[in-house]
């Protein structure tokens, strides 16, 4: 039965997800969708390519921050306008994008573009929260959006060359302006709100939510996955084009083979989530990224890069990714029902910080060249993840 603080969300579960997942996608497919035109890219900005490099990992902490400033306002005026709002940044940045020449005015747009992204998913991830809180759909709805976050950015590669190719590399973010602004359009004509009515009280504080332990421990499994994914796109292309020998097209489409596993784990682990729940789908998530890290350190002491040496350890670490991000917003915003935008914030702002600093960590200090940086990563989180649940109260 609805809550009767909340307005009812009227669509069917199908109409919503087509609603919704528009900005989910544009927001992961903004990340690394240039991946192939990067050579390039320092020539027509008379840069460095550490300088487009950086945008990156920009991205990717710029995103999670900026929740922290759009979480809490959607709590105070609703999920609605801080969608709209985003959905037109990010469609301005993406079009100016296009349009610069200049290195500094890039890295800029770079992070307005992050911050639309930002807006739109703390409204997308809330009004989940909102609508399907303690309903079967709420664990579809996050494991399909998780999932996406992940497999999209394998296929963005893709995309982006084949635009490129095409159109040349400005046309990359023309493209993105005109799918922000299509589903702005469907939003602005379509998106009810679902704030709770009585969340319009004084600005929410983030104490109950960071001293939550399982918070924290959901959001490390959320951000062991994440990274996972984070830490080998960045590597992959050096590892693959720059060891291994890859055209840039083989190197997409290995990269895409990727998502092909994600996608076929997302339809096939449905009915093993439901019957090992939160913890222990997670549990078994972080098994799997520990799997693939031993198989990339093994082919890295025994055996040249290849497809096999680096791309297929990854398949099982996909599956992995898959496993932990359909359980872990669960698992941390359960607790959180009235200041679901906060908790969200600090959700996707916690993994994003900790995605963006240690991964960009592990590719530093560790030879980006080599299958290390993303061994070392998956292993490091995935253990600290499962010391922390064995010691979440058993339930």
């Amino acid at each position: 039965m609805p809550s009767q603080n909340r307005p009812i969300w009227a669509y069917s579960l199908p109409s919503a997800l087509l609603l919704m997942a528009p900005f989910d996608i544009l927001a992961s497919l903004a990340m690394d969708i240039y991946l192939p035109v990067v050579p390039e890219m320092p020539g027509a900005l008379g840069t460095s390519a550490s300088v487009i490099q950086l945008t990156l990992s920009l991205y990717m902490i710029t995103l999670g921050l900026g929740q922290v400033v759009f979480g809490p306002i959607s709590d105070r005026i609703g999920r609605r306008p801080v969608l709209i709002g985003g959905g037109l940044l990010f469609a301005a940045a993406s079009m100016a994008l296009a349009d610069t020449s200049i290195a500094t005015a890039f890295v800029v747009l770079r992070v307005a573009q992050a911050m639309g992204a930002s807006a739109v998913l703390v409204a997308t991830f809330a009004t989940v929260r909102d609508v399907y809180a303690e309903r079967p759909e709420g664990t579809v709805i996050y494991g399909l959006f998780s999932s996406m976050l992940a497999f999209v950015p394998a296929l963005g590669p893709v995309a982006g060359a084949l635009i490129a190719g095409g159109f040349g590399w400005r046309s990359i973010f023309v493209t993105l302006c005109i799918l922000a602004m299509m589903a702005t359009l469907n939003a602005w004509l379509r998106w009810h709100e679902t704030r709770p009515l009585n969340s319009s009280g004084p600005w929410p504080v983030f104490g109950p939510v960071l001293s939550s332990f399982a918070f924290w421990t959901y959001t490390l499994g959320f951000a062991a996955a994440m990274g996972t994914f984070f830490v080998f796109f960045s590597t992959a292309p050096r590892v693959l084009i720059g060891r291994a020998g890859f055209t840039p097209t083989g190197f997409s489409l290995a990269f895409a083979t990727v998502a092909l596993v994600m996608i076929a784990t997302t339809r096939l682990a449905r009915p093993f989530i439901a019957r090992w729940g939160t913890a222990g789908s997670l549990a078994r998530g972080m098994a799997m990224l520990l799997l693939g890290a031993a198989m990339l350190a093994v082919a890295q002491l025994f055996a040249a890069p290849s497809f096999a040496t680096f791309v297929l350890p990854m398949w099982v670490m996909a599956v992995g990714i898959v496993l932990a991000g359909s359980v872990t917003a669960n698992g941390a915003l359960e607790a959180f029902g009235d200041m679901a935008g906060t908790a969200v914030a600090l959700y996707f702002c916690v993994q994003s910080l900790i995605v963006g600093i240690a991964g960009t960590a592990f590719v530093v200090l560790l030879d980006g060249d080599t299958a290390w940086p993303l061994a070392g990563f998956a292993t490091v989180l995935a253990a600290t993840t499962l010391c922390a649940l064995r010691r979440l109260p058993r339930r």
